[in-house]
Parts: structure tokens; C-alpha cells; sequence
């Protein structure tokens, strides 16, 4: 079936509610069982695995409506849902990990997982390597008989650096590491993770499943081999996400592949504009020939989403809040995927510890919404003349 149709039908059963499209929202703490053996069967189904209704937590049929069509559209054995995409990241190397083990992970990653890393689970007797973005097949070098995880997030945050998910995998798998990405920036309609050797994905649903910046959400799908250990391990934690929530992510999961495909041609429209435009020194965007990651994106990946960097030529703080406060149609703020066009200046040298972080000038991250493209290029162009006033 053609991933287009799995976004729109997986997950769904109309007979079972009646006819109505929407799988229902169901509000739960208690489930009732009719009889102690009903209760029995229910429990003993859970604890290998099952999917059945027990108790709020760990069984909303909502959560598992959810949950199925994340693993039927990423072409994974089964998916968990969580609050948030830092409680997904959170819980699934918790869950693969344990004291005295070693972790492997690029030295582009999201900020609050490089926090967790050199926090919580440093504090738990977990030693992280960060590796340089670029690294490829040279991996194998850094995996150590006590790396259990290889955690890979492509193209890299605020940089967006392309891995070589192939040549890692198969460095890590040689010796017998999980291989984990966040697969947020593409999502499964843009990236195929089981298909280039990621054994656990993760998705901040946050962003272009829910799509319309109005509910955190998190979702970790895995191979059948990696199901049981994720599956043990957020439950340990007491991990879940609220019914409401799962709900809005069912909604913006079945639009997913028409939005993305607009925030692909505009992110990929302003990226290439923006390399002629005066004051711009560099453009971050892999899907851009030229790009130091394009030929590894052009291999592996079906598309780009709406997200990715500008550097600009030094200039004052003055010249950059010109530029900046007077968009309109791009606003300030943290988040990606929804609808809206956002825009937030980057520190990237503090967020570096493997490799250096080397740029004239400030950087932005863009995030491309689903207004029109020319009205954001003249909404830049305007920035870009009022920086050039300001300096």
C-alpha cells in the first residue's frame, strides 16, 4: 500500500465504533474487567505484550489507535506514545541503557537530549561519547565493547548535517549496538529508518504529525527485536500521553503527507532564494545541490520538510533584532511543523563539544509554514533591507 493511503487508513476501524471514522477519545483510568478470569486473561495477555485494555496507562484504546498507525506509516514492528518528544528521546535510551554502559551520539543533536546525556543519565553511571556529524563508516573506531547505543539524529539540529544512516548502522549492529535516531526532521513520509538500519525511530510528534501547534506528543516505533525492551521500559517509567492529545495527533497524521509536501517545496523555494540575497553567508539545507550533505539526502531521502538554517555576515545585535522583530509573517519562538512560518537565532558554538562550530555570522533557524512563498521571501526581503539599514 502506498504510504499516502497508510497516513489516511492505519489505525482506524470504523465497524468497531459504530461507523464513525475518528477512532473515539477514551478518557480512562479504571477499566472494569466482568470476571477475575476476564482480569486474568487481560493481564496475562499484557504482560506479553498485548494491546488489550487494563488500566489507563498502560492500555487507551485511544493510545493504541495512535500507536498503530505511527508503526503502519514508519514500517515498524509496533509504536509507544509518550507526552513529549523529550519524554520519547528520555525514555527510550533509559530503556536501552544501564549503568556502566557507553553511548554513542552526534555532536549536532537536539539540545535538551545533549542536557539529558550530560545529566540524568551521566548521574546513572551512562558515559556518552558525541561523535563529529560527518563521522560515517569512521564509527566504527569510537564503539567500544560496552556501547549498547548508537544515537543518531539526521540531518543534524540547528545544522542540519546528513548522517550515512548505512554505513553507522552497520559499524554499530557489527558490534552488537542499538541503533537509534530521531527521524523528526523528515518523519516516515520523507525517511525510511528500517530501511537503512535504525533498529528504534523517534518522532517529536510535537511537530509535523500533529502539525498545527496545539499538543505535545511524542512516538518511538521499533523492529520486533527491539519491541520488548522499549515496551518493559516505558512502562517502568510510567510513561503515557493524554487521550486529548493522541487525539490531536490521529487528526494531523492523516493530512501529514499533503502538508509536508508544501513544506518541502516552499522550505526548498526560500533556501535557494535566500543563497543569493545580500547578507546571507550560507544557507543550511541539505536538499540544496552544493550542500555539504546533499548527495548522502539525495541517496536516502524521499524529501526535505520546512526546517533549516540561515548564516548570516557578521553584524551588530542591533542589526539582527531588525531583521528579526520586524517579520510578520514568520514568528519568534521554539517548535517547528505546524502551520506557521517561525524563525529563531541559534548559538550553535555552545552546543558543541566533539567538533567546532565555525560561522562569520549569527544563525537563524527557519522553519517554512504553508503561507504563500512569495509572501515570505518579500517578508525576508524586508528583514534582510532593514539589516542592512541597521549595520
Amino acid at each position: 500500500m502506498n504510504i499516502d493511503t497508510t497516513i489516511v487508513t492505519a489505525g482506524r476501524d470504523p465497524e468497531s465504533n459504530h461507523g464513525v471514522v475518528n477512532p473515539p477519545v477514551y478518557h480512562v483510568s479504571t477499566v472494569l474487567a466482568p470476571t477475575l478470569a476476564a482480569r486474568a486473561a487481560n493481564y496475562a495477555a499484557r504482560q506479553h505484550r498485548g494491546r488489550g485494555p487494563l488500566y489507563g496507562r498502560r492500555g487507551n484504546p485511544t493510545a493504541v489507535a495512535f500507536e498503530r498507525a505511527v508503526a503502519a506509516v514508519e514500517g515498524g514492528y509496533d509504536a509507544l506514545s509518550f507526552p513529549s518528544g523529550l519524554a520519547a528521546v528520555a525514555s527510550t535510551l533509559m530503556s536501552y541503557l544501564s549503568a556502566g554502559d557507553h553511548l554513542l551520539i552526534n555532536d549536532a543533536v537536539y539540545g535538551p537530549t545533549r542536557n539529558l546525556c550530560q545529566g540524568i543519565l551521566k548521574r546513572h553511571g551512562i558515559e556518552t561519547t558525541f561523535y563529529p556529524p560527518l563521522i560515517g563508516a569512521g564509527i566504527a573506531e569510537l564503539v567500544r565493547p560496552e556501547t549498547r547505543v548508537v544515537y543518531v539524529e539526521s540531518p543534524g539540529s540547528l545544522s542540519f548535517e546528513v548522517q550515512d544512516m548505512p554505513a553507522i548502522a552497520e559499524a554499530a549492529h557489527a558490534r552488537g549496538a542499538v541503533v537509534i535516531m530521531d527521524n523528526t526532521w523528515a518523519s516516515p513520509l520523507y525517511f525510511r529508518p528500517f530501511d537503512h538500519g535504525v533498529d528504534v525511530s523517534i518522532q517529536a510528534a510535537t511537530k509535523y504529525i500533529v502539525g498545527h501547534s496545539d499538543a505535545m506528543l511524542g512516538a518511538v516505533t521499533t523492529t520486533e527485536a527491539a519491541w520488548p525492551t522499549l515496551y518493559d521500559g516505558a512502562h517502568e517509567l510510567g510513561q503515557c500521553a493524554g487521550p486529548d492529545d493522541l487525539y490531536l495527533g490521529q487528526r494531523g497524521l492523516r493530512t501529514l503527507a499533503v502538508r509536508l509536501r508544501r513544506h518541502h517545496e516552499t522550505g526548498l523555494a526560500l533556501a535557494d532564494w535566500l543563497r543569493g540575497q545580500a547578507g546571507i553567508a550560507r544557507v543550511l539545507h541539505p536538499g540544496l545541490p552544493g550542500d555539504p550533505g546533499h548527495s548522502l539526502w539525495k541517496r536516502d531521502y524521499l524529501g526535505a520538510s520546512g526546517l533549516f538554517g540561515v548564516v548570516l555576515e557578521p553584524c551588530s545585535g542591533t542589526a539582527l533584532a531588525a531583521l528579526v522583530d520586524g517579520l510578520e509573517l514568520f514568528g519568534i519562538g521554539a517548535s517547528w511543523g505546524g502551520y506557521e512560518s517561525l524563525v529563531l537565532p541559534c548559538d550553535i558554538a555552545a552546543l558543541r563539544s566533539a567538533t567546532t562550530w565555525d560561522a562569520p555570522g549569527p544563525v537563524l533557524r527557519l522553519h517554512a509554514g504553508l503561507e504563500d512563498a512569495d509572501d515570505l521571501k518579500a517578508d525576508l526581503a524586508a528583514g534582510l533591507a532593514r539589516l542592512a539599514r541597521a549595520d
